[in-house]
């Protein structure tokens, strides 16, 4: 028997409204007032919408059930799959003693303190985020820096600050894939639209941090330097976000930026060393590597992206989804939602997933690297054991959106914010905003709020892709005061019962750059709206076309990177 979706169960707009937020509120409330374990918060939330599907939007208990099953089951697959083979990799490269080498790398080129902070803080950050996330980039950046000398504040906060540039794009892209899949907006529209935003900020990133450090004046001593890092990783976060994948902005805007940044540092110097005053002399002697070993070293996340490069290739799409395994859940076309059955079909695409990619760079960084079947199944094992607890917020949040949006409760929320009228597109970056700020996760803030943003948008007239974009653009910079972000950095840098120190020094900062979003957002919904992407056909075959073209180039270079690799290791086999 079917149910169809109830909005405004109460009669009352601003009633059902407010009921409607509960969920909402107490995963707030939960996180930020009680601190929360995210799990525990996610699961409560969860169940407390289940409640109100049932007593309050009268959906029949099976079918919320069923929903919030549904959206658990996404969380896992492929959301959760992604996660678990990123971090695994990383955990490989670190396990193995090549990230040490690549942290080397990296450090060795300058001792100018500004130089430094673009090259760890923002160009490697930025990788860090874009391969695997999850407060992997703010842990290792500010160690980095304290351990090369730095102001532990500074370390901390610069490296918060650089983390708001790949977010959107971080941990391989879930964030967007999240959004296109709460939404049932083409993930590639999204990317497209978040890569007509955040470059403009990102541009910016470099030289603030830099200013913040140093003054006015030091900073210009460095603007060649911030020019290339801000400029090469935007333009290529551009180009990556329009004409590739949502998977791969992070990732290769980030190795672009370091590639230019260690080419301008050759033949290029400031005019005087910078340190900070009273600084502590350097504990850490950095390590010289031959570029044999630091090429080995960075051979698993080239591969890494030429992988994911040819995952995103229609062709190799359409053969791989022939091994797609597809479930018809019992509430299949049970829920009417605006006038139409919704499908719940479980596609099991174990070949077709983009996770599934990233083991493979997984097993050929073993042969490679020469680990042992003992150390990487041990690895593949830890990894686990340490996201389970990330997993389970991850499928909690998503149960809650999926039973969000097929109960009417995101309906109902989404025509209550109306209200804003004309200022939505600004407020639509606040609201990201307060959801990263919240859960620390810009992939759980576009999980809450994207339809949302999307069904308020479409009630106003106004282009859903801009308003789901500038809810994970508006996250971004979320992410440098959320309570999680702020524990990392001082667990990282020996701030530990200094938080409030660090939330004061990156909050101004925070806004600022929210601001920055939800402006540059109403400026593109009302003088420039034809920037904003409309045909999802077009989208997917343009970037279609595009991303097999420099995927060919991607693959070529792959063999070649994997060839020199396996010849460069000369060294024993990893035992466990």
């Amino acid at each position: 028997m079917t149910w169809e979706m109830v909005t405004n169960p109460l009669g009352n707009v601003a009633l059902s409204a407010l009921v409607d937020a509960l969920p909402i509120f107490f995963l707030f409330f939960s996180l930020a007032i009680l601190r929360m374990k995210g799990h525990w918060a996610g699961l409560i939330t969860a169940l407390i919408a289940i409640g109100i599907a049932i007593f309050v939007h009268q959906m029949p208990a099976g079918l919320a059930l069923g929903s919030a099953a549904y959206g658990a089951l996404f969380g896992l697959w492929p959301i959760g799959w992604i996660v678990i083979t990123a971090v695994f990799l990383y955990n490989l490269t670190v396990k193995t003693g090549q990230f040490e080498i690549i942290k080397d790398s990296i450090a060795s080129i300058t001792d100018d303190r500004r130089l430094q902070a673009l090259l760890i803080a923002f160009s490697f950050g930025t990788f860090l985020e874009g391969a695997a996330g999850f407060g992997t980039p703010i842990a290792i950046s500010s160690a980095m820096l304290v351990g090369l000398g730095f102001n532990p504040l500074y370390a901390a906060g610069i490296c918060l600050i650089a983390n708001t540039a790949p977010v959107a794009f971080g941990g391989v892209g879930i964030p967007i894939i999240t959004a296109g899949a709460v939404t049932g907006i083409d993930a590639m529209q999204i990317s497209k639209m978040v890569g007509r935003q955040l470059p403009l900020l990102t541009i910016f990133v470099p030289f603030w941090m830099v200013f913040i450090m140093a003054g006015w004046k030091k900073t210009m001593e460095v603007m060649p330097a911030i020019l290339v890092a801000g400029i090469s990783y935007a333009s290529t976060q551009w180009f990556a976000a329009n004409y590739l994948s949502p998977m791969l902005p992070g990732i290769i805007a980030s190795l672009v930026s370091t590639t230019f940044m260690i080419i301008i540092l050759k033949i290029w110097k400031p005019k005087t060393v910078w340190r900070f005053k009273d600084e502590p002399l350097v504990t850490v002697q950095v390590k010289r590597h031959s570029p044999g070993a630091i090429f080995k070293a960075w051979s698993p996340f080239i591969i890494l992206t030429i992988l994911i490069g040819d995952w995103g290739m229609n062709n190799v799409k359409a053969l791989l989804d022939k091994f797609t395994l597809k479930f018809f859940l019992a509430i299949d076309k049970l829920i009417i939602a605006g006038g139409k059955p919704v499908e719940v079909v479980f596609k099991f695409n174990w070949l077709q997933a983009t996770g599934t990619s990233i083991l493979l760079a997984a097993i050929i960084t073993a042969i490679i690297l020469r680990i042992s079947p003992a150390i990487f199944f041990r690895t593949f094992w830890e990894t686990l054991k340490n996201l389970r607890f990330a997993l389970i917020t991850i499928t909690s949040v998503l149960a809650f959106a999926y039973l969000a949006n097929w109960s009417g409760i995101t309906t109902t929320l989404g025509n209550t914010l109306t209200v804003a009228g004309t200022m939505f597109p600004f407020m639509s970056a606040f609201l990201g905003w307060l959801g990263v700020l919240i859960t620390g996760s810009d992939t759980s803030a576009n999980a809450l709020f994207g339809n949302m943003q999307k069904v308020t948008a479409e009630s106003m007239g106004i282009n859903p892709v801009l308003a789901v974009a500038t809810n994970s653009s508006g996250g971004v910079a979320g992410k440098m005061i959320s309570p999680q972000s702020i524990a990392v950095g001082c667990a990282s840098t020996g701030l530990v019962g200094k938080e409030g120190d660090l939330f004061r020094f990156t909050i101004a900062h925070s806004i600022l750059f929210t601001a920055f979003i939800g402006a540059l957002s109403m400026i593109q919904a009302y003088v420039f709206p034809r920037i904003i992407p409309e045909a999802i056909a077009q989208a997917k075959a343009a970037a279609a076309s595009a991303a097999q073209g420099a995927t060919t180039v991607l693959l070529v270079t792959g063999l070649i990177v994997a060839v020199l690799a396996a010849i460069a290791a000369r060294q024993p086999r990893q035992t466990a």
